[in-house]
């Protein structure tokens, strides 16, 4: 089916912008954050006071001050005593704040994944046409796990760094201001790194996103279709196929990576230049009582400011692929959802149907369905159907016969409105369908769709997923209709077998009839059936369509079928071609008329 682009209805999220976003989910965890914040603030102070202590162990070592030798041994032990505080402080204060930004990143995560798979209910089913299944898994995957790192342990580091770096240069001003000069070039030096690589790697990592998306796309896809590949030998066109996005996803995180991390040798390289800079000028620089105690001091903070400065710009790497991924989940949160502006809703009253407008009396539901010069395409280039006009009238058993792409199960997507048309008008009981809420609107429809999906659960569970109130006996009795009833009953546990991978303990002839039941169940007063026996024997179509043929009784159904044999009773005929009605009656009418029916029934012609 041809993809159809979908529109953000928000702005494109800049790197600040989605921190700042992220940012507004602590919400959800006010008092850890608090905590966590404190915690750190503790940290930081702990360790720069600890490297404080560094000055008065020299300067008690370098001159004692007439202090005799117990008194001197008394206050060298009470500074190391509080220099072990110190450090066992922090290093509590460390395991609480990771604890704590642990839980709360847990807390924003259940949030965030809440969010997106609430979002992912209200999209279209054109968003699900776009995107494959592996590129929809990488955001639940990928970029929520680059996200959670983000907020566990980036931010974390991030905040102890720029809270020490600020605490450190605030203690080399107190100690020398001569000193903090040669500093100020160091951190220039720093910021011209940083900010080339920033701005390289913020662009590599959005573009590694995106190729991881499309790597677990294709994947997902090749090995869900490996029997095929298998069948056709076309192994060594799928790895033909791999290569290029493995490339491509390979060279944006190797370009990522480097810019990021080259930084920190660098980095690590000027320390020791300045470490060594520092120590030479200072001995020349700091003369009299307390000098060398400075030096001390304000060496230990060098190593702690390249030291965070270094974190911080480490830090970097995982925050920008962490952003990218956050900014991959907000343009999904941002897209415009699919819209319902319908006021009529459905009320069941007993077996029977009724719509309710928002203002005027309630409208019976016959099942009268009509499209009126109906145009649709799925891009704009080319058109679907053109001008296209039936009726179905209540009760009556409509089939749509003609080649592929030809537009027969466009309509039905038409009906349940899983597209909306460009122009002309559809009703429903007289009632525009745009009028109808989209959920009443496929309430009333019962739909058994060529590709059967069946979840992880029960069978008797998976019957009950047509009509979630449906009792055991329901289930069974649909089943019984469906034809499903013997063979369920002859599986190790009956109803209570579990079925996974989509029922692949089943084959696709018993998915089928599983989907019929479920269909059957739903006791919808309208039926679509998209090659409902497509999958089926011979024998058991014949089993189905009598089934089919009493829970058809009274209602109006839409048959999609290639197989012209299943069609015969319907009350109308309708063959389409390239979008546009060609002809219209029931069998023997079209039959007798000779024309592309005729040629479809007596295969002069096969339907593709």
């Amino acid at each position: 089916m041809p993809k159809v682009e979908l529109r953000s209805y928000k702005k494109a999220q800049t790197p600040v912008g989605t921190l700042l976003r992220l940012f507004r989910y602590f919400r959800h965890c006010r008092l850890l954050l608090i905590s966590a914040i404190a915690s750190i603030i503790l940290y930081s102070v702990a360790t720069i006071a600890a490297s404080y202590l560094m000055r008065p162990l020299v300067d008690l070592l370098e001159s004692p001050s007439g202090l005799g030798i117990s008194e001197l041994y008394a206050k060298y032990i009470a500074l190391l005593i509080g220099l072990v505080i110190l450090y066992l402080f922090s290093a509590l204060t460390n395991y609480l704040l990771n604890r704590l930004m642990l839980e709360c990143s847990t807390v924003i995560m259940r949030q965030l994944r809440t969010e997106l798979f609430s979002k992912m209910q209200k999209m279209p089913i054109s968003y699900f046409d776009q995107h494959t299944n592996g590129s929809l898994m990488s955001y639940f995957t990928n970029d929520i796990e680059a996200t959670n790192e983000l907020l566990q342990h980036s931010i974390t580091q991030m905040l102890i760094s720029v809270i020490s770096l600020a605490g450190v240069i605030a203690m080399m001003l107190v100690l020398s201001m001569k000193l903090f000069a040669i500093m100020v070039v160091l951190a220039a030096l720093v910021v011209v790194a940083v900010r080339i690589t920033t701005k390289i790697s913020s662009r590599s990592y959005r573009a590694q996103q995106k190729h991881a998306a499309s790597v677990n796309g294709y994947i997902e896809e090749m090995i869900a279709g490996q029997r095929d590949i298998k069948v056709f030998t076309h192994e060594k066109e799928v790895m033909e196929g791999f290569e290029p996005i493995n490339e491509a996803l390979y060279t944006a995180s190797t370009t990522a990576t480097t810019a990021t991390s080259v930084v920190g040798p660098i980095l690590n390289n000027l320390s020791h230049i300045f470490y060594a800079i520092t120590c030479a000028i200072g001995v020349l620089w700091l003369t009299g009582e307390g000098a060398g105690g400075i030096l001390i001091t304000f060496l230990q903070y060098i190593r702690q400011f390249a030291n965070r400065v270094s974190q911080i710009s480490e830090q970097f790497n995982s925050i920008m692929l962490a952003l990218a991924g956050a900014e991959r989940i907000f343009a999904v949160l941002d897209s415009e959802p699919e819209l319902d502006e319908g006021t009529v809703t459905l009320q069941k009253d007993g077996a029977d149907y009724s719509w309710i407008p928002e203002n005027g009396e309630s409208v019976p539901l016959r099942g009268d369905v009509r499209f009126y010069d109906v145009d649709f395409s799925y891009v704009p280039e080319k058109p679907v159907l053109q001008k296209l006009s039936l009726y179905a009238k209540p009760g009556q058993k409509i089939a749509f016969v003609g080649s592929t792409g030809a537009g027969k199960t466009t309509i039905t997507n038409l009906i349940n409105r899983f597209y909306d048309i460009q122009s002309g008008q559809i009703t429903y009981d007289g009632i525009d369908v745009r009028e109808i809420k989209k959920d009443d609107l496929r309430r009333s429809l019962g739909i058994v769709l060529q590709d059967t999906h069946l979840f992880t659960g029960t069978v008797m569970e998976n019957i009950r997923y047509g009509r979630l109130d449906a009792t055991d006996e329901d289930c069974i009795r649909a089943a019984k209709i469906a034809n499903a009833h013997y063979f369920i009953s002859h599986l190790p546990q009956g109803y209570d077998t579990v079925l996974v991978s989509d029922g692949a303990n089943l084959s696709q002839g018993q998915r089928q009839l599983v989907a019929i039941a479920r269909a059957a169940v739903s006791e919808a007063p309208v039926l679509i059936l998209d090659e409902a026996t497509s999958s089926v024997d011979t024998r058991t179509e014949k089993l189905i369509e009598r089934g089919l043929d009493g829970l058809m009784r009274g209602r109006t159904v839409f048959v999609i079928a290639h197989r012209l044999s299943t069609v015969r009773n319907a009350d109308a005929i309708l063959v389409l071609e390239h979008g546009k009605v060609i002809e219209r009656g029931n069998h023997d009418d079209l039959l007798a008329l000779k024309g592309k029916y005729y040629q479809l029934y007596t295969n002069m012609i096969e339907l593709s």
